[in-house]
């Protein structure tokens, strides 16, 4: 690959890489992905990492993070730890060994872990999830609906429809169930985050099903926002744009090859993100300095995608 960017991050040692059909797993990884390191510049410009440190935002506070195992939820139930809040975890039953990962990193931060091996396309078990919490927490502070899934089709007409129903009862319908079963136990001062993309907002020729149920998401994070207003339980969402997660080379469709140049020059910035940088979204809008923001969403993109 060429020169890219001056970071801290990789962007040019990306590699080839392939988990089609797994469960998609940090572990597997390569280079791995940077979940608690942020990139500060020294005085000559030069960029270096250093570690996430907590200001206690969420002190003793009680968050659940769908698809926490991984990836973006896997950045925000370690900062969320770090900013003072005990965390359960939710996750497919295959991804137990990048659950185990995250449980050390929030026991490392001071805070207690909650894991839970749930399929949420179950309605019974989004159920479960929240008394699950409830049970090892006895409040609910946060919820981040953060799990997804995605595969690659380049023609409409070919579209398996059942891939398509899986899609949505993944990514917006688990949200409603979860959010229901939430809301009994969420007061005044607590808050919904929800996983949005950048997709929703450009589309995406070769993810149709995928992109269309991030625009749900949206859509619901406005309209809920609106309806919970008055009770003072606050709802956003974050919209990432290309970000060096598993859910990239365990899409179905998408070539191990297209991993090497992830993000690079697709975005201004030139290269993918890394899910600590989008991490601290959450973290902000869970948090009491967003104490005015719902409904809203905020875009970590590189600039890829810019609101107006």
């Amino acid at each position: 690959m060429s020169d890219g960017p001056v970071t801290a991050y990789p962007a040019t040692e990306l590699k080839p890489q392939d988990q089609t059909g797994g469960p998609g797993l940090d572990s597997k990884l390569d280079p791995q992905a940077n979940w608690t390191e942020l990139e500060h510049w020294d005085e000559d410009g030069k960029p270096y990492l250093k570690e996430y440190e907590g200001r206690g935002l969420l002190k003793d506070k009680a968050v659940l993070v769908t698809g926490g195992d991984s990836g973006i939820g896997r950045s925000v139930a370690i900062l969320m730890a770090r900013e003072g809040a005990d965390v359960s975890i939710v996750y497919l039953p295959e991804e137990e060994e990048d659950a185990q990962k995250t449980k050390s990193y929030i026991e490392k931060a001071g805070r207690k872990a909650n894991l839970m091996p749930f399929n949420l396309r179950e309605n019974e078990n989004c159920k479960q999830a929240i008394e699950g919490h409830m049970k090892a927490f006895g409040k609910l502070s946060v919820l981040v609906n953060n799990a997804a899934m995605q595969e690659i089709c380049n023609d409409m007409a070919e579209i398996n429809l059942d891939v398509v129903q899986k899609t949505y009862q993944t990514n917006i319908l688990s949200m409603f169930a979860m959010i229901k079963y939430a809301l009994p136990h969420m007061t005044r001062g607590c808050s919904i985050v929800n996983s949005s993309s950048v997709a929703a907002y450009m589309g995406n020729p070769q993810l149709v099903d995928y992109s269309s149920t991030k625009g749900a998401i949206t859509t619901l994070t406005r309209s809920l926002a609106q309806q919970l207003a008055p009770k003072g339980i606050r709802v956003n969402a974050v919209a990432p744009g290309i970000i060096w997660t598993p859910l990239q080379p365990a899409t179905k469709g998408n070539p191990a090859d297209a991993m090497d140049s992830l993000g690079v020059g697709a975005a201004p910035m030139g290269r993918p993100g890394q899910p600590i940088e989008v991490a601290g979204a959450y973290v902000y809008l869970a948090s009491p300095m967003a104490s005015y923001s719902t409904g809203e969403v905020v875009h970590v993109t590189g600039g890829i995608e810019m609101q107006g």
